[in-house]
């Protein structure tokens, strides 16, 4: 992971933590999407991503269904062999 501030995953608030075992567990989502499975306020998700993607531990794709909404998910090489998120990323 590419960071620019030091700071890891389990340096992050828990909206952010929440927000990407959202994105572990349903794969990609639009920040709708992830509003209604996490149960956050629109604001608090915005917020969660942007941290997330300061880290690298999102990314950012356009929703081809509706240009007007972005796709966010995990990363390929941050995804270990077995289907979840590596370990490395996620030490608490």
């Amino acid at each position: 992971m590419a960071e620019t501030t030091g700071e890891e995953l389990s340096d992050l608030p828990p909206s952010a933590k929440l927000v990407f075992k959202v994105l572990e567990y349903n794969g990609p989502l639009t920040q709708k999407g992830i509003v209604q499975e996490s149960m956050l306020s629109a604001r608090t998700v915005r917020y969660a991503l942007e941290r997330l993607e300061e880290i690298g531990a999102v990314s950012e794709d356009v929703y081809f269904a509706d240009a007007r909404q972005n796709l966010y998910e995990i990363p390929s090489e941050l995804i270990a062999a077995d289907g979840g998120a590596d370990p490395a990323v996620c030490d608490d």
